[in-house]
C-alpha cells in the first residue's frame, strides 16, 4: 500500500519502530513530534541499551515502548514508520498490514517532501566514499559559486551522517542533497515511487543475503534507485562492469545516456554512451592530473564517479578535480590512523563484505599484516582468504568466521591463526611487525558478536594502534 502524503500531522497517531542505540530513529521521532503527531516509539532493546537515543528524545513527551513490542501499537495507529533493517516477514508489520495501517520509512518521508535536486548513491562497495567525495566537491563548489546552475547549499545524509528531516525546512530548490542509500532503505523507496535526479550505482555484488534472501532480490532493491527516474531529465552514473551492464539490460533494455565511470590505466574517466554505443570526444571525460590524498586504485575509481556527478550538476571539470584533491578519507574506510616504530596502521573497519576487503588488499604495495573475520553474513570468503594468502605476511582471524578464514588462508599457502578477540589479534600483529610494514584491519565481515557496530570495532583498533590500550 502506498502511504499517504500527510501534510497536517496534528493529532495523527504514528508508531516509530526501531529507535536504535545509535540514533537511527531519533531524527524522524523529533520531526514527527515537532509537526504535532502523537508518537509512540517501540524497540525490542531495553532502555539501558538505548540510553543515548532515549536522552535525545526525552524532551518530546513521546510514548516509549522499550524492551519489546506490543502488537496494539502496530494495529491502533495511523502510520507505521519502520526502521529500514526490519524485514517484511516481521509479524508486527503483518499486523499493521492486516489492520490497514500504511507503512513508510524515514527516508521516504524525507524524499517525498524534499524540494532540492537529489543525488542518490548506492552499491555493495564504495558508496560511502563516493557520497563523501561528491559532497566535498559540491559543498566547495557552492561556496565558490562555480557551478552552473548555481548551487546554494549542499546537504549530505541518508545512510551516512545524520537525518536530514530536521533540516527539511531549511532546504531550498536551489540546493543539492547527496544521499547514501543502502539496500534496506531502497527496499521501501518503491512504496513512494521515488528515484533521485542523479542515480549512482557503484557495483552490485552479493551482500546482506541473510536479509534479502536471494541475490536477485538484493539487486532488485538496489535498482530501485533508478527504477522511477525520468529518462528525459535524470542522470545515471554507473560503474563500468559487465554485471551492471547485464542488470541494466534486464531493467531498461538498451540504456543510453548513462555515464559509465572507471579507469583508463590509472586515469579516472567517465564515458556517456549513445545508442549504438559510440565514444564521442564531447562525451568522454578524463582527469589525468588528479591528485588524491587517499590510497588505492579503487579510490581513483570512486573519484571518477564523484567527478562525473559534479559534471552532471554543472561544476567545471578542472575545478572539480582541484576541489577533490583536498578530500580526506572517511573514518573506518582505509583511514590511516597511526604510524609507530616505522609501522603504519589503517582502519578499514567499514569493510564488511568480501569485495571491500579484496579492494583494500590490493591498495598497498607494502608488506601487510591483516586482521580478518567477524559475524557470518553468509558471504563466500574464499576469495578473501586466497588473496590474503598471497598478499599478507600473516592474517589474524577473529569472530564467528575466524576459524574458517584461518583454515582457508593456510590451505591457500598463507600464514594465519585464530584469536579470541581484536586486542589479542592486534598484539600478535604488533609482535610480528617490522619497520615498513602495514597493519590493516579489513575484516570482510560485519562486527556483530564482539562489537555493537563497525565504528566500535574501528575505534578499538585505532586506540590499540596508537598504544592507548
Amino acid at each position: 500500500m502506498r502511504p499517504p502524503v500527510i501534510s497536517n500531522w496534528r493529532n495523527r497517531r504514528v508508531t516509530v519502530m526501531g529507535l536504535g542505540g545509535f540514533g537511527g530513529g531519533v531524527g524522524v521521532t523529533r520531526w514527527l513530534a515537532a509537526a504535532g503527531a502523537t508518537v509512540t516509539v517501540t524497540d525490542r532493546a531495553p532502555a539501558e541499551k538505548l540510553a543515548r537515543s532515549v536522552a535525545e528524545i526525552a524532551d518530546l513527551g513521546v510514548t516509549l515502548r522499550l524492551g519489546g513490542h506490543d502488537e496494539r501499537d502496530f494495529r491502533e495507529t495511523d502510520l507505521l514508520v519502520v526502521n529500514p533493517a526490519v524485514p517484511d516477514s516481521s509479524p508486527y508489520l503483518a499486523a499493521a498490514r492486516a489492520a490497514g495501517v500504511p507503512i513508510t520509512t524515514e527516508i521516504n518521508l524525507f524524499v517525498e517532501r524534499c524540494p532540492a535536486r537529489c543525488v542518490g548513491i548506492t552499491g555493495s562497495v564504495g558508496k560511502s566514499t563516493i557520497t563523501a567525495m561528491t559532497g566535498h566537491i559540491l559543498t566547495q563548489a557552492a561556496q565558490r559559486g562555480c557551478a552552473a546552475p548555481r548551487i546554494r547549499c549542499v546537504w549530505v545524509g541518508g545512510n551516512i551522517g545524520r537525518s536530514l528531516l530536521d533540516v527539511l525546512p531549511q532546504i531550498d530548490s536551489a540546493d543539492v542533497v547527496v544521499l547514501e542509500l543502502s539496500s534496506f532503505q531502497l527496499h521501501r523507496t518503491a512504496l513512494v515511487r521515488w528515484s533521485p535526479h542523479v542515480a549512482v550505482i557503484t557495483n552490485i555484488t552479493p551482500n546482506h543475503l541473510d536479509w534479502h534472501g536471494t541475490f536477485a532480490a538484493y539487486a532488485a532493491d538496489k535498482l530501485n534507485i533508478l527504477r522511477f527516474q525520468d529518462p528525459a531529465r535524470d542522470v545515471i552514473v554507473a560503474g563500468d562492469t559487465p554485471d551492471l551492464r547485464r542488470l541494466f539490460d534486464q531493467l531498461h533494455g538498451d540504456v543510453s545516456g548513462v555515464w559509465r565511470y572507471g579507469l583508463d590505466g590509472d586515469v579516472p574517466v567517465a564515458v556517456q554512451q549513445s545508442t549504438p554505443a559510440v565514444d564521442c570526444d564531447d562525451r568522454r571525460l578524463c582527469w589525468p592530473g588528479l591528485r588524491l590524498d587517499v590510497p588505492g586504485r579503487h579510490n581513483r575509481e570512486n573519484a571518477a564517479a564523484a567527478l562525473a556527478v559534479a559534471h552532471a550538476l554543472g561544476v567545471p571539470d578542472g575545478e572539480a578535480a582541484a576541489l577533490l584533491g583536498t578530500f580526506q578519507a572517511l573514518p573506518h574506510r582505509l583511514q590511516r590512523v597511526a604510524q609507530r616504530n616505522g609501522v603504519t596502521y589503517y582502519d578499514d573497519s567499514k569493510s564488511t563484505t568480501p569485495e571491500s576487503a579484496l579492494t583494500a588488499l590490493h591498495s598497498f604495495d607494502t608488506p601487510l599484516l591483516l586482521i580478518l573475520g567477524g559475524y557470518d553474513k553468509g558471504s563466500d570468503l574464499r576469495p578473501v582468504a586466497e588473496t590474503a594468502a598471497r598478499r599478507a605476511k600473516f592474517a589474524a582471524c577473529i569472530g564467528q568466521t575466524g576459524p574458517g578464514l584461518a583454515d582457508a588462508v593456510t590451505r591457500a599457502g598463507g600464514a594465519a591463526a585464530v584469536f579470541p578477540n581484536l586486542p589479542a589479534a592486534m598484539a600478535a600483529l604488533q609482535a610480528r611487525a617490522v619497520p615498513g610494514d602495514t597493519v590493516l584491519l579489513s575484516p570482510a565481515c560485519a562486527s556483530w558478536g564482539e562489537f555493537t557496530d563497525y565504528r566500535e570495532r574501528g575505534l578499538l583498533f585505532t586506540r590499540l594502534a596508537r598504544g592507548e590500550g
